[in-house]
């Protein structure tokens, strides 16, 4: 990554509660889309509580990382929230 992409570029992670299994497909869909930003990825299932949690390590510009949250946002049963490094 040049220099340029690095300072552009935003770490974030988000935080992901799936309630509705049925969103499934649609959620990976959407994380598939945005792959090339993606730099890690990890889920909880909680089968007792019927809800997934899942967080994804982002490294993206501002804009990339609000297109991808927006859209996991408007999915039914989806809820996301991101946190955002400083530097």
């Amino acid at each position: 990554m040049s220099e340029q992409n690095v300072q552009t570029s935003r770490l974030a992670v988000a935080a992901i509660v799936v309630e509705n299994p049925d969103s499934v497909t649609a959620l990976n869909e959407v994380l598939h889309q945005h792959s090339a930003h993606i730099i890690g990825r990890m889920g909880i299932p909680c089968p007792g509580r019927g809800v997934s949690l899942i967080s994804v390590a982002i490294d993206a510009p501002s804009d990339e990382i609000s297109a991808l949250t927006g859209q996991l946002g408007r999915i039914r049963g989806v809820s996301v929230k991101t946190a955002y490094s400083k530097a």
